[in-house]
């Protein structure tokens, strides 16, 4: 394997973690931002109402999005165990 596939192989693997992952980070994002504004607007600073939003908005995207997250994981898996006996 030459140094220029296995930078091109990183390089694929991070969009593919940052694809998979956006989703979850920007929807925890927005409503992180929305809760802030709401405890600065209400002056109310309990701790425990800037996760627990996030937290069920990122177990909501993740059911929801679960298989198209799988099915590109296991695509990029798929392409990445096919080029192995290449290497050689």
């Amino acid at each position: 394997m030459s140094t220029d596939q296995a930078l091109q192989y990183m390089a694929q693997m991070m969009w593919t973690g940052l694809v998979v992952a956006g989703p979850v980070l920007g929807a925890c994002l927005i409503v992180g931002l929305a809760v802030s504004v709401f405890q600065v607007v209400t002056q109310l600073q309990e701790m425990s109402l800037s996760y627990v939003p996030k937290l069920a908005v990122a177990a909501i995207v993740l059911v929801a999005m679960a298989p198209w997250m799988l099915g590109r994981l296991t695509r990029f898996a798929t392409s990445l165990f096919n080029i192995i006996p290449t290497l050689g």
